[in-house]
């Protein structure tokens, strides 16, 4: 077997962690160890890519989430005072990663591994929430073109500004409406209607995830929260 170069491959991020671990505080340790097994699980899911998404998902979950209490706090959706969204999360997350990516790995895996990619899932409406709330009737529904395209217009204009948090934010507002989908039973499994963002997602969210799991090994240092649901002894 030929060995593996790419140091993001899931292998060698795996071998990366076990030579490190015994320096990571227990946040850090527990946060990479749960991303790392869902992401090498997401590997051997090479032609099903509802899976690998899901499993991917999972990955970006175990590494980024924190805060049990606000979690837990009907599950995070803002209704009660303090309590942070989903996306509030993920945000801080990539704030945080872009502010330890001293070497802008991050935007130029943006700019230059899945620029077409990138740009056919923010033209896709069909992974925009604004217009499945307006098919519902739902409020936030009402102009959803225009936002549609402000999103595009903002998206672009922080790719070309450089402003990686702005462009992982909007990605993964995208990425997030594809997530719902799947998870909630929103899709058909290995449908046809769905195949290019599906397809498309999975890969972005395979060559992301690695370099999160990676830039949070590099920095243990820093004051990682608990996750979610730390390991409590019997």
């Amino acid at each position: 077997m030929m060995p593996v170069k790419d140091p993001l491959h899931p292998d060698r991020l795996k071998n990366k962690q076990r030579a490190l671990r015994d320096g990571f505080a227990l946040p850090l340790t527990l946060r990479v160890h749960r991303a790392l097994s869902w992401l090498l699980r997401a590997q051997r899911e090479e032609d099903d890519f509802d899976t690998r998404f899901i499993m991917l998902w999972i990955g970006f979950n175990a590494a980024y989430a924190g805060d049990l209490e606000r979690a837990l706090d009907d599950e995070g959706d803002g209704r009660r005072p303090g309590a942070a969204s989903e996306r509030e999360r993920f945000d801080g997350f990539f704030r945080d990663l872009v502010r330890l990516d001293t070497d802008g790995r991050l935007y130029k895996a943006l700019w230059t591994r899945f620029p077409q990619e990138i740009r056919i899932l923010l033209d896709n409406r069909f992974v925009f929430a604004p217009f499945w709330k307006h098919h519902a009737g739902l409020p936030g529904g009402a102009g959803w073109e225009i936002t549609f395209e402000a999103a595009k217009r903002a998206a672009n204009a922080a790719l070309a500004a450089g402003n990686t948090p702005v462009v992982l934010s909007i990605l993964f507002d995208r990425l997030y409406v594809l997530r719902n989908q799947l998870l909630h039973g929103g899709a058909t499994w290995n449908s046809a209607a769905n195949r290019a963002q599906v397809r498309d997602g999975a890969a972005i969210l395979g060559h992301l995830l690695p370099l999160f799991i990676d830039l949070m090994m590099d920095n243990p240092d820093e004051d990682w929260a608990m996750p979610l649901y730390p390991v409590i002894e019997e």
